[in-house]
Parts: structure tokens; sequence; C-alpha cells
């Protein structure tokens, strides 16, 4: 073994299995695996299964599962937490933050791209209406994703009233503090109805501090910087990090908070404009967060192509950023962290009224679509199809696309 094999394999714990495998490899590995993860979180732990669990033993069944769990515990983006915490499991922060680039950046630049496609649309004298049916078939993903998701959290009547509560406080209030505000609730409600004995345990951590009070500093500093400066570019950074910080599971639940605050408060792009970014997301492979590109690009237009770009980098720098310092303060605690019952008693309420306002959401883009019969068609062809698994999601945004352009 050469000298340079022996440096990359330095890094890897001889108990992950992975005495042999180079960091090189393993990046090959999570680039594999980036191209097949198609849908949400659930369609890409079966990816990670296959693939570092299967595959490669990189780690066994047991441990994928309780980093799925400690990152169902955190705010952010679920499934890229989990491959990230993988890769912090191999090789630490910085083997975490390869994997976190080689499995979100490719989507990301696709999707920087796509913020040019109505611009280009336009340059190129073609109608903006051949894109008309992505949005319906986005709609549909909407609802598919608020069926799933509510027969899973609802599993009493507390979280069906919970549920309920998200759905209608987001519908009658279309603030941005609404969200933050109905998921805090959740979680107090959820602990509250189902308390259990030694639910707060005392555990004794030493946590890698620095990690927290960088992802604070951000939060508050970044708030406060983008109240009193009057720079775009930093206000999309700090919306794009709250969306990070303030959501659990996958893309389908940030989709509330984004639509509301880029849609209908800022009015950075239309309706229309937000769905055919997030239909066209469907279609791709990797983490669904990379919506943020798009909406940050789509945010920034008006300007060179150089400032829009930059939007899309705020965007998606900014959502990914809070989950990724919240797995280097956390996992290294992990073991200890898990004994606290109550962190996963809360899920129960929070992630109930996440399921509520992915209700609502269905019906808010279906509003911006229109509800004419076309519209209505599509979007019960694109749910029924998914539901069916028997046709891959880029097929299903592909005819949606086809559709627009013979129709």
């Amino acid at each position: 073994m050469s000298k340079k094999d022996e440096h990359l394999l330095q890094d890897f714990p001889a108990e992950a299995g992975a005495q042999s495998i180079s960091r090189s490899a393993f990046l090959k590995d999570v680039f594999v695996c980036s191209l097949g993860a198609y849908g949400g979180p659930e369609a890409h732990m079966s990816v990670f299964l296959d693939q570092m669990v299967v595959k490669r033993k990189y780690l066994d069944e047991t441990d994928l599962i309780e980093l799925i769990a400690l990152c169902s515990i955190l705010p952010g983006p679920t499934s890229t937490q989990t491959i990230v915490a993988i890769g912090h499991k191999l090789g630490g922060p910085r083997l975490a933050l390869l994997t976190m680039l080689v499995w979100g950046l490719p989507v990301l630049l696709v999707m920087t791209a796509l913020s040019f496609l109505y611009q280009f649309l336009d340059v190129r004298g073609i109608s903006r209406e051949t894109l008309r049916y992505v949005g319906p078939m986005a709609a549909g993903f909407i609802v598919v994703a608020a069926w799933r998701i509510g027969r899973k959290v609802v599993v009493d009547a507390p979280t069906a009233l919970l549920m309920l509560f998200g759905a209608l406080a987001t519908w009658l209030v279309r603030e941005p503090w609404i969200f933050p505000s109905v998921l805090i609730a959740g979680g107090v409600v959820s602990v509250l109805c189902f308390r259990e004995p030694d639910m707060w345990d005392r555990v004794c951590i030493s946590p890698p501090w620095r990690y927290l009070l960088l992802f604070a500093l951000l939060a508050f500093g970044g708030g406060l910087s983008a109240h009193f400066l009057d720079f775009h570019l930093l206000g999309l950074f700090e919306s794009f990090y709250r969306y990070g910080y303030l959501v659990f599971g996958g893309g389908q639940v940030v989709v509330p908070l984004m639509f509301s605050e880029l849609v209908e408060v800022s009015n950075f792009m239309t309706g229309q404009e937000f769905l055919t970014g997030y239909g066209l997301v469907q279609g791709l492979p990797g983490p669904m967060f990379s919506f943020a590109a798009y909406g940050g690009g789509m945010a920034a237009r008006g300007g060179s192509a150089i400032y829009q770009i930059l939007g899309a980098i705020a965007g998606g720098i900014g959502i990914f950023l809070p989950g990724l310092l919240l797995i280097y303060f956390v996992y290294p605690v992990w073991e200890e962290v898990k004994k606290i019952r109550a962190i996963r008693i809360s899920l129960r309420g929070i992630n109930a009224v996440a399921g509520g306002m992915i209700a609502v959401a269905a019906v808010i883009v279906m509003q911006a679509s229109g509800f004419r019969p076309d519209n209505m068609l599509v979007v019960a062809l694109s749910a029924g199809l998914l539901l069916s698994r028997r046709v891959p999601a880029p097929l299903i945004v592909a005819a949606a696309l086809i559709a627009g352009f013979v129709g």
C-alpha cells in the first residue's frame, strides 16, 4: 500500500468495517447514492441501506437506524444529515463536509441553472405556457406527501388534533412567524400529553460547543443583520438559513414556509414559478432541499447573471448549513443524547403539526395553479401514478413537460 493510500485510510475506524476502503472510494459511493436518491427521506434511506450497509458494509443496520433516529430528532434535511453523519462516523468533520458536497452539489448546480429557465424561455420566444402542467404535477406530489405523512404521524386522537391545528393555523394566518410557533406548540403539547417516567434523564456530555455557538451566531446575528442592513443577498441567506433550522424531515415539510415567504409575503416569484421549480426538483436525484438554489436564484433576479448565481449560492448554503452544524455538534455525543426520551416524544407533536402544514400547502399550491379541469386532471394523475409506485418520479416530470409542449 502506498503512503498516499495510507493517508486516505487513516481517518477510518477499524470497527466501521472500512479499514480497506479509501476516502475517495467512500465518496464515490456517496455519489452513487446521490444519483439514485429520488423522492423523500424514506426513499433515500433505502438507497443508503443498499449501498452503505448491504454492499459496502461501512456500518450495520442498527447503526443506520440509530443515525436516522438522530437526524429525525434534529431540524433540517433528514436524509442529508443521515449521510453526513455516516461520513462523520467514518472520517470525522472533514469527511462529513466532503460527504455533504458530493451528496448535494450536483443537484444544487442543476437547480441553480434552472433558476434561469424563465429568462431562457423569454429570450427564445418560447411561451411560459409550456410549463403550465409542471405546477399541477408538483401539487400532486405534495398531495401524496401529505397523505403519506398524515398516515404516519396520526396515531391517536391527540396527534390527529395537532395535525388539524397545524392545518388551520397555517391556513388562517399567512405570516412567517406562524410556522415556528405551531411547530414549537406541537412539541410542547406532545410532551405534556405523553408524559412518561424519566423523560428528562440527566446525561453527562461534552459536546463541541463551538459548532452550536456558530449555529446560534448565524441564526441571531443573521436575523439582526438582515433587519438592519439593506443587503438583499444577506437577507436571502438569513431566510434560507431559517428554513433550514425550522423544519423537521424532508423537502416537502419546508414547502409551506417557503411558499408563504417567497411568494405570498416577499413576492420574489409567482406561485406558478415556485411550483415549476418544485416540480422539476422531483425529477432530479439528490436532496430535495436543493430547491433552495432555485428559490434563491429566482429571488435574486433583476440584476446580472452573477448576482442571480450568488442568490442561488446564498439559498443553497443557507438551507444546508444549519443541519451540517447540528450534526457536528450532536453526533460526537449522540450515545448520551439519545437517552433523553423527551426529545423523541416531542417529535410526535412536531411531526403531526408538520403533516397539517403540508396538507394545507397542497391546497394553497393547487390554488396557485388554478382549479381548471385540465390542471385537476394532472394533479390526480400525478398523485395516482406516484401512489402506484409503478412509474418513477422523473418519468412523471417528463410527462408533465411533454404535455405542456404538445397540449
